[in-house]
């Protein structure tokens, strides 16, 4: 839940879609919908979002001699919360 906290999270999950996104593309998409946000902290954010696996890296695309780049994928589509049970299987009464 804490990784879906953050709008720009969720603008970046709507991004990608069903399809796969590079670094680069992501970035450009937040900052074309006025979202003031550094490389850092789209690294950040995208990292947050893969701890709770909800993205992934698909994929590396090599060009040239410089740095393979990136592309995310949504790792999952869904997510089922219970509402009755707490980290660790305890329950409220």
């Amino acid at each position: 839940m804490r990784a879906l906290r953050c709008p720009t999270r969720w603008a970046i999950i709507d991004f990608i879609g069903r399809g796969g996104r590079e670094t680069k593309e992501i970035y450009e998409h937040l900052l074309a919908r006025g979202k003031r946000i550094s490389p850092s902290g789209l690294y950040y954010h995208l990292a947050e979002l893969r701890s709770a696996s909800i993205v992934d890296v698909a994929e590396y695309r090599e060009e040239g001699g410089g740095a393979p780049r990136k592309v995310w994928k949504l790792k999952t589509e869904k997510i089922v919360i219970n509402l009755l049970e707490r980290e660790g299987g305890k329950k409220d009464v």
